[in-house]
């Protein structure tokens, strides 16, 4: 399998939390990936679909692995679910806890600038892209 010939999967941005999310993908603790549907829009890129396979990306920008999308949900963030939350892999054991780390995550500076929105906040009614997926290929 060449994985240069696929899309990248890119879970945070490198650094610490981006080796967590890979280390708990290869380890099979982590199936499941929320993102904001906002992204999509503003890159004018169609959502994924069930099927898509992708190469994750390590910190250092190598691509070590390829899921593939088992399932694709565009739901509101009041209602993610307790086994979403628990297949993120990143230790939560409630959606409480997973809640407050993910707008933590969003509502950072690098997630702002990204958006081009300094001022950027998630509620009840935002939109969130919950993926799950499955372990392929190891690099």
């Amino acid at each position: 399998m060449n994985l240069d010939d696929l899309p990248t999967a890119e879970f945070a941005f490198p650094g610490p939390l981006r080796d967590q999310l890979v280390a708990a993908i290869l380890s099979g603790a982590k199936t499941t990936t929320s993102g904001l549907v906002l992204e999509y829009e503003r890159e004018n890129e169609p959502l994924p679909k069930v099927g898509r396979q992708s190469a994750v990306v390590d910190s250092d920008g190598r691509r070590i692995a390829v899921i593939e999308l088992t399932e694709v949900r565009v739901i509101r963030l009041a209602d993610v679910d307790l086994q979403h939350a628990l297949d993120e892999g990143e230790g939560d054991k409630s959606v409480a806890e997973w809640r407050a780390g993910h707008e933590r995550f969003w509502h950072s500076a690098e997630v702002r600038e990204e958006l081009g929105d300094p001022d950027f906040t998630v509620d009840d009614d935002t939109q969130v892209l919950a993926q799950r997926f499955r372990l392929v290929h190891t690099a």
